[in-house]
């Protein structure tokens, strides 16, 4: 007895110094002697004898163990199946045996060993330790990845990517509620080009503004001059969202909102009224009106006897001056090159042609040969730079290339309300981009450019204005008389000031 104990214990020690657990105490000792020891009612009565017998295995024991291991393995398969990870780490199986080696003194089988588990159901043991799993980690679906979508090709011109901001309003859709209806209309009609040019677009713009502050009602607790000028910033907000405004508009709106502060807050709100409405009258006869018979009058002098006179598009001012030649008896011939995609110089032809004016109508593709016969050039403006440079309709800076080409005088007839302190070298920092839709044939299916969003690497830009260097210009007439394109800053601060 005394020989035994202790090589079992030291083939124990053996075995779990090299790091091989052990399924059972018992199990241990048999292995070690060679010997097969048997559970529970064979071990007590071995020990009641003080002795350990060695006892030969029979058939139905190991029937038994086998029917216990397919037991144990289709428990584990099962629960594999359940669960394809396991949270169970190096770490955790440590703590276990430790703590179950503590408590018996000896090392603590491996849960997860096919024979570990029979052993433990043939014994019984109550260890929770030994019997429940460690918690087990839900399986994770994964989601199928987002088909990426083709990237869509964007149809704006990288060069002009500054100047596209949202797209131009075509409806009164979502107008705020402060909009005067006046207003809504007016913004429609630009957006349209049903009032078209800078003199038009400004002269429209004051006589809604009139209505605007005739319908006017100032809250209480307020002053008409502060509020007033409030009021109108929905307004010019929304022509905006139309179409851009114009030299000439932005200039009319500072006199105006000038002179609304300038209202006294103790003068009663019909009196303030009256005033700015009276006043608004008498700056579109000054600035607008009279100025453009001074002009024309002055311009209409350097029209002569078979004079052949080219101008471009449309402008109003150049056909009062034309007009105004024709009615004092001058005999002369009128050329009228006109562009896509507004073709206003349709309408001027049309209505030199109703006077008994010979017009001879062409495309800017033709404008070397209508250059040949021209002795002069009549251009409008948009706005005249402080640089002396014209900004004006689109295809003006190819006209008036080509007449200093042909050395043919070029005269551009401008008021000063569309003089600006802005300086501008090309027309790509500062522009008006409209829609390039405008430049297809509407209705049209047979038209290369019909279906242009669907062609890939295809782009259309239609820009509105651009600019004509100070050289191709010899003359402006204003209503402060001819001058060169250098005192443009001079006639913009008298302008200002008065």
């Amino acid at each position: 007895m005394s020989s035994t104990a202790p090589s079992a214990k030291s083939a124990e020690g053996q075995l779990m110094a090299n790091g091989t657990p052990a399924a059972d105490s018992s199990e241990t000792t048999a292995k070690v002697q060679g010997t097969t020891h048997l559970p529970n009612g064979a071990n007590g009565a071995a020990n009641g004898v003080g002795e350990r017998k060695e006892e030969k295995v029979s058939g139905a024991e190991l029937k038994k163990r086998a029917k216990a291991e397919k037991a144990a393995r289709r428990a584990e398969e099962k629960q594999g199946n359940q669960s394809t990870a396991t949270t169970e780490t190096p770490g955790t199986k440590k703590t276990e045996m430790k703590a179950e080696s503590g408590r018996k003194g000896v090392a603590a089988p491996a849960p997860t060993t096919t024979v570990a588990k029979a052993q433990l159901k043939r014994t019984g043991s109550t260890s929770t330790s030994q019997q429940k799993g460690l918690p087990l980690r839900q399986a994770q679906t994964q989601a199928p990845l987002p088909t990426e979508q083709p990237k869509k090709e964007t149809k704006k011109v990288a060069l002009f990517g500054h100047l596209y901001g949202q797209p131009r309003r075509t409806t009164i859709a979502a107008a705020g509620k402060d909009v005067h209806p006046a207003v809504l209309a007016l913004g429609l009609q630009m957006s349209n080009y049903i009032i078209c040019g800078s003199n038009a677009r400004c002269l429209a713009t004051l006589l809604v503004f009139k209505r605007v502050i005739e319908s006017y009602i100032t809250p209480p607790q307020n002053s008409l001059p502060r509020h007033l000028t409030a009021h109108f910033s929905p307004q010019i907000d929304y022509l905006v969202s139309c179409r851009p405004l114009s030299v000439s508009m932005g200039n009319a709106i500072r006199w105006l909102k000038l002179e609304i502060s300038n209202v006294d807050p103790d003068t009663p709100e019909s009196q303030a009224k009256t005033e700015l409405c009276e006043s608004i009258d008498n700056f579109i006869r000054e600035r607008i009106t009279v100025a453009d018979q001074v002009i024309s009058s002055s311009a209409a002098e350097k029209i002569q006897e078979g004079d052949v006179i080219l101008t471009f598009a449309k402008s109003s001012i150049v056909q009062q001056t034309i007009v105004e030649a024709y009615q004092r008896g001058t005999k002369f011939r009128v050329i009228v090159v006109d562009s896509r995609p507004l073709f206003e110089g349709k309408h001027l032809a049309r209505a030199l042609a109703n006077l008994g004016l010979q017009v001879q109508y062409s495309l800017t593709h033709a404008i070397g040969h209508a250059v040949k016969d021209a002795t002069k050039v009549f251009l409008g403006a948009h706005a005249m730079l402080s640089n002396g440079r014209l900004y004006s309709r689109v295809g003006t800076a190819i006209v008036a290339m080509m007449a200093k080409e042909a050395d043919i005088p070029v005269i551009v007839c401008c008021e000063s309300l569309k003089f600006t302190d802005k300086v501008a070298l090309d027309s790509i920092v500062t522009n008006e981009v409209a829609p390039p839709d405008e430049l297809t044939i509407q209705g049209d299916s047979a038209s290369p450019l019909s279906k242009w969003h669907d062609s890939p690497n295809l782009q259309l830009l239609n820009i509105m204005h651009d600019v004509t260097p100070a050289e191709y210009i010899n003359m402006v007439v204003t209503e402060y008389g001819s001058l060169p394109p250098s005192s443009v800053p001079v006639v913009y601060r008298l302008s200002t000031n008065t």
